[in-house]
């Protein structure tokens, strides 16, 4: 039998088996990225527990039910009291030297998209995209979305591709765009719900870097570990991705240098991934096998008869996916 020559086509094909079975590899930088995301959902309710305890001691919830029971008394001018999930914390310090600030004062966001970097407010950067898509990624990869996309355009422009995915992104985490005062966005869903966790009352409907709240040096420390735990998980799922992207690039050079297909096939069993050379054949670029006689043949029986119940389309369903099972089996 002639040896079948490689293409475009057999290339992606092999490429994405690789990728694929890459994603799934219980690697050092994968077990980071687990580990990192495990210690996300340690210090989240720890450190909102904290902030409550902060926030509480300048908005008594005794003075927040005054405030409501004057709005319900006089109206909208009393409206005083809104729901927020970021905050401007500060302490003093003690001896501070003569180029240094008395006072030191950070933002802390704990929305999804919160900013992760720097002192921005109402996620304006990237941080907070980077954190809610390496967070949720298995939920995004789930609706076959690229979760991944910000890590793979690290250091790249804005271009269209990186827009489309992202876009998708927070399509499906219910993300609509912080609005400019307090958390009264239109979040939905997964964003919405996350949100709602973390919200605190506090008197004042003001943008929340004009009503600094006091708290110690040591809790200030407690709101630094917790957003540098927020930065660790987008690094650790930085270096992941780089580490795959790094691999498939060697292997993009490879393919490119072989001819035959079964120098790729061999390539993939001594990189221990599975790919058979009839299957990588008989599939389109998509993985669908089309060319199995028995699956063609179901495939082409569906497309008439369309009158049939629904229960004999259910029927017919699963005696293709049997069939097919058992053509892979033999």
């Amino acid at each position: 039998m002639s040896k079948i020559r490689m293409n475009t086509e057999l290339r992606n094909k092999i490429l994405n088996r690789y990728r694929e079975s890459a994603e799934s590899e219980n690697t050092q930088e994968n077990e980071a990225r687990k580990q990192a995301r495990e210690q996300v959902d340690l210090i989240y309710p720890k450190t909102f527990a904290l902030a409550t305890q902060v926030v509480e001691r300048s908005y008594p919830s005794e003075d927040v039910a005054t405030c409501r029971t004057l709005k319900q008394k006089y109206g909208e001018p009393l409206d005083v009291v809104a729901k927020d999930k970021c905050f401007h914390f500060s302490y003093a310090r003690e001896n501070p030297s003569e180029d240094e600030d008395k006072t030191v004062t950070e933002h802390f966001d704990f929305g999804l998209y919160g900013d992760v970097e720097g002192d921005s407010n109402y996620g304006r950067g990237e941080s907070g995209k980077k954190f809610a898509y390496a967070y949720y990624r298995d939920e995004l990869k789930a609706k076959d979305l690229d979760a991944d996309i910000l890590a793979k355009q690290n250091g790249k422009d804005d271009n269209p591709h990186k827009t489309k995915h992202m876009d998708l992104n927070d399509k499906a985490l219910g993300y609509s765009g912080y609005s400019s005062y307090n958390s009264n966005d239109n979040n939905t869903g997964i964003a919405k719900d996350f949100d709602k966790q973390y919200e605190l009352d506090i008197i004042g409907t003001s943008h929340c870097r004009s009503r600094t709240i006091a708290c110690k040096q040591e809790e200030f420390k407690v709101f630094q570990m917790f957003k540098q735990a927020k930065g660790q998980l987008i690094v650790c799922h930085q270096k992941w991705i780089d580490s795959i992207t790094k691999q498939c690039d060697a292997m993009k050079t490879g393919l490119k240098a072989y001819r035959y297909l079964s120098e790729g096939v061999e390539l993939m069993t001594e990189l221990g991934v599975s790919c058979d050379e009839a299957e990588l054949i008989r599939t389109n670029s998509t993985g669908l096998v089309i060319y199995n006689p028995v699956n063609l043949a179901s495939m082409i029986k569906g497309m008439k008869n369309t009158t049939i119940t629904r229960g004999d389309k259910i029927k017919e369903r699963l005696r293709y996916e049997f069939l097919a099972q058992q053509k892979q089996v033999n």
